[in-house]
Parts: structure tokens; sequence; C-alpha cells
């Protein structure tokens, strides 16, 4: 089944249980990546269950007009800021996952660097952070971003160089040299 398009697994799914389990295996990552970005990690599973629950409830709904993982970030990005409005005024702060001193992965270092950069994806405006989000997180093609996002591609293009281009600024500004 895993050889299966999101389309043709969109039409099983109404039937077959294992068919939604696929498109949940295949997307959740992203979905995971973009939360985990927008609300911070502690957050993220909250929003991917929220979204999958959506999915699973709306899949007869999906027209197909768009492609699925088009409908899937946007409302992935919809859930993230449904979440934020729910905290505020703390959302604004990303919340680190727990992490064990033991990983490798996970030293001091890594630790530090991933909260300075969820602070500074946090300082860029929204539709600078969506679509930054979008096209390094998800690694989601400018149309796509577009599509989502609801704007020219040229736009999304120009709001993901000023995205960069802040990133730089504030992560400098932290002494962080990045290659954003």
């Amino acid at each position: 089944m895993n050889e299966l398009t999101d389309t043709q697994l969109i039409a099983l799914a109404a039937r077959q249980d294992a068919a939604f389990e696929v498109l949940l295996r295949r997307h959740a990552p992203r979905v995971h990546a973009l939360a985990s970005q927008m609300v911070g990690a502690g957050f993220a599973d909250d929003v991917v269950q929220e979204v999958f629950l959506s999915v699973h409830k709306n899949l007869k709904a999906f027209r197909g007009e768009a492609q699925f993982s088009t409908w899937l970030h946007r409302l992935a990005l919809n859930a993230c800021y449904g979440l934020l409005r729910k905290r505020q005024p703390e959302a604004l702060e990303h919340v680190p996952e727990p992490v064990s001193a033991s990983d490798p992965a996970h030293s001091s270092e890594n630790l530090q660097l991933r909260e300075t950069l969820a602070w500074a994806m946090s300082q860029l405006p929204r539709d600078q952070r969506e679509a930054v989000a979008l096209r390094e997180l998800s690694g989601l093609e400018y149309a796509a971003i577009a599509e989502i996002v609801g704007a020219e591609v040229g736009t999304v293009k120009s709001r993901i160089a000023r995205g960069r281009a802040g990133l730089r600024e504030l992560l400098s500004q932290r002494g962080v040299t990045a290659a954003v």
C-alpha cells in the first residue's frame, strides 16, 4: 500500500483504515517539523494529532482541487495558529523538547542552537515565518507554498528572502553564524 499515490490512498481511506495509516506515516513527520517550529516542540504532537483527526473527519470533503500535501499543510498552519491563540500570551515562547543529556544529538550546544533558532523564527513576521517554515522544514516548492498561503509565487519568494535575511541578522546578534 506504500507504493500508492496520495490520491489513491485518499480514495481508499474512506473504506480502509490501513490507507489512512499510510497517509499518516507518510506526512506526519513534515507536519510535526512544521508544528515544532511554529508552536514549539513541546506542543507539536498535539498539533499533529489535531491535524490528522481533522483530516480523518474531513477526508471525504477533500475535493482534490489542490494536492493533498497542500491541504494538509494549510490544516497544520491553522491548527498551529489555533493553539497559539488559545495559549496567548505565553504562546510566543517556544518550549524546548525534553532531551536526554546522554544523547549526543542533543548536546547542550545543539540544544542551545535549536532554542536560538526557534527564538529567531518566533521574531519573524507571521508571513515570513510561515513561508520559511514551509520551504525549509517541509521542503515544499514555491508554487505549493503560494497555494497554501494564498499569495503569488513572487510574493512567497520575497517573504522567504526577507525571512532568511531576518534570521541571519537575528542569529548574528546572538553570535551564531548561520548559512540561512
